[in-house]
């Protein structure tokens, strides 16, 4: 028989070792627990039945409440997991699992197993579970580590960052009923939020706004803070005169100012915003959130298809900054911005190479990163977009991005170029790949863009598309096409198949060269009803790098890439040179593939027919 009471105390000497004995803000607790809510939660998690059980250890901290660690010894290392993880009674890690899954009904656990007598022999594994979820994931090293470095870990895994953001998908939906149900109009709703955000960043307004006496003042008070804080993000004039305007709806809308119901109202969106949307953006630095209500709203405004605006999913965005290496060096254009996805995850990624350079940070801030967008209702989103994240001197123009190239080229010498340009809806409309060609125009030689666009884009057999084709080749070189997800777009009204171009500026495309095309239909994401496509799975960090090192290297892989020599007379697409391999293909898999084929044709179809009756 193995002494367990060796196995506690090697924990207990590396819980000491690393501060949690001397930290007043941990509770350490022992075979049981005063808190309530967990013995109440724990009332049947017995390892042997249906009593009351607990682990050698449960830490919790009093200024992260919703977190807590469980840990379960064994002295024997033979006994530390079982090939079925449900012997709970006689292995370490099983048993952490079993309370686990009890304790995630009301928090975020981090399970531990710990099994052996000798610290040299010691085996630790951890696993977390989720709050409200029943599945664990296997995380961290074998080694103890400080609880501020487990929680931090947490709300940075990929993990975290999906639960947090499927549940934002859903909080959207919700506040997009409550908005429609109090006739807030689908354009204005975005900016409602956006501009709440901004004044929320005030904690003058943050910590009085439920204290004024009508709603009349409250709103009074909220529209103030918004310019405030506009002035104090330093904010160009002709920038805050823009976003002052596009605010000042919320004094005169009436139903936010309904003397009956409106105070109420009004007190407890900002709180939900507060709680909901303000924690997702503390906890994930540098996501374009408000791009999702944007998105969300837009889908009852029965307006977004008729604007051919698509806008770009995170995981693309932040797929295309690492392609492109983006780092604390380069300058970013996307001249159809949008409301600044690209510019966001461009960002990101820069401050992130910074490394802690503040001096670095504010001139990434205030001198690299360059859009242009036309529309002005998404104008004034963007600029907020960019303020919610500490940026307000970024340099915006609102304008033709055809009117506006050569300032922006001669001003800031562009290096990395990204879009997602307008998409035609009908005959007049321009030519997506005349937005790439304008964005190349402006990069310096050797800077890289990135554009997605329409597949039709590159394999369409039309004078237009050729010439607009030949005009890349004759100037730049296409280094890569990637064909993308067919659903990228699933929470948009626009139904299109997409590609990504890779293109080096301003470098003649050699006739003896070879494209790389890769085949990334597949990113792992998932429709799930009332939150869209999203990674429920937890897959995508392994298939991004997996299509990453694939591109790096130019390997060719069956099923996923190729290389080939093209000209604009050819097809730009994986699909139109890869080999197919049927040997595996099921009566199944032809029927779906029919079935994707006349849907397809239909769609192609009325698409066609609602342009001709545009022209």
């Amino acid at each position: 028989m193995g002494n367990e009471r060796k196995t506690e105390n090697i924990v207990r000497d590396e819980l000491r070792r690393l501060g949690y004995y001397d930290d007043e803000n941990i509770v350490i607790e022992e075979q049981k627990s005063d808190i309530p809510k967990i013995d109440k939660l724990l009332k049947n998690a017995s390892k042997k039945g249906n009593n009351q059980g607990y682990p050698e250890f449960i830490i919790t901290s009093k200024s992260n409440s919703e977190f807590l660690i469980v840990i379960e010894c064994k002295a024997n290392e033979n006994k530390h997991k079982s090939n079925t993880l449900d012997k709970y009674a006689d292995f370490a890690v099983d048993g952490s699992l079993l309370y686990g899954s009890y304790l995630s009904k009301e928090y975020d656990v981090l399970a531990i197993g710990v099994s052996g007598e000798s610290k040299d022999k010691v085996k630790i594994s951890h696993n977390v579970f989720l709050k409200e979820s029943n599945e664990f994931n296997s995380y961290f090293d074998d080694h103890f580590m400080k609880f501020e470095d487990y929680y931090n870990g947490i709300l940075k895994s990929n993990f975290k960052y999906n639960q947090d953001y499927s549940n934002l998908l859903s909080y959207t939906k919700r506040l997009n009923e409550k908005l429609h149900n109090k006739k807030v109009k689908e354009s204005q709703r975005a900016l409602l939020i956006s501009g709440i955000l901004i004044a929320l960043k005030n904690k003058a307004f943050k910590d009085s706004y439920k204290k004024h006496e009508t709603v009349r003042e409250l709103i009074s008070s909220l529209v103030t803070t918004i310019s405030t804080q506009l002035e104090r993000s330093q904010v160009s004039q002709e920038k805050k005169e823009s976003l002052n305007l596009a605010f000042a709806f919320i004094q005169t809308n009436t139903a936010l100012s309904d003397e009956t119901t409106g105070k109420e109202f009004l007190e407890e969106l900002i709180e939900e915003i507060d709680k909901e949307i303000n924690g997702f953006m503390k906890t994930h630095e540098y996501v374009d959130t408000v791009s999702q209500f944007y998105i969300e709203f837009l889908r009852y405004a029965n307006n977004d298809k008729g604007l051919g605006i698509v806008l770009t999913p995170t995981h693309i965005t932040e797929l295309f900054t690492k392609l492109a290496n983006v780092d604390k060096n380069s300058i970013v254009l996307d001249n159809c911005c949008g409301t600044g996805g690209f510019l966001i995850s461009s960002m990101k990624r820069m401050i992130q190479d910074a490394n802690g350079d503040i001096e670095k940070e504010k001139k990434i801030k205030s001198e690299q990163l360059i859009g242009i967008e036309y529309q002005d209702d998404i104008y004034a989103l963007l600029i907020s977009n960019m303020i919610l994240h500490e940026d307000g001197k970024t340099n915006i123009y609102l304008g033709d991005c055809f009117d506006k190239i050569k300032d922006v080229k001669s001003k800031f010498k562009p290096t990395v170029g990204l879009l997602n340009p307008p998409y035609k809806t009908k005959k007049s409309d321009i030519e997506e790949l005349e937005f790439v060609l304008n964005n190349l125009e402006a990069l310096e030689v050797g800077g890289c863009c990135i554009a997605l666009i329409p597949i039709s884009c590159v394999i369409e057999d039309k004078e237009v598309t050729r010439n607009l084709k030949q005009k890349i080749l004759d100037k730049h070189t296409v280094e890569a096409v990637f064909s993308l997800p067919d659903a990228l777009f699933h929470n948009s009204k626009v139904n299109v198949v997409t590609c990504a171009v890779m293109i080096t500026a301003h470098k003649k495309h050699p006739s003896n060269k070879k494209t790389w095309f890769g085949y990334w239909r597949n990113d792992g994401f998932v429709k799930v009803k009332n939150k869209g496509r999203i990674d429920a799975n937890h897959t995508w960090k392994d298939i991004e790098e997996s299509w990453l090192e694939a591109f790096e290297n130019r390997e060719v892989i069956d099923g996923l890439s190729v290389m080939k020599k093209v000209t604009a007379e050819d097809e730009w697409c994986a699909e139109a040179y890869m080999e197919a391999n049927y040997s595996n293909v099921t009566k199944e898999m032809y029927e779906e593939t029919i079935k994707k084929f006349i849907m397809f044709n239909l769609l192609n179809k009325e698409e066609k027919e609602e342009n001709e009756e545009n022209d």
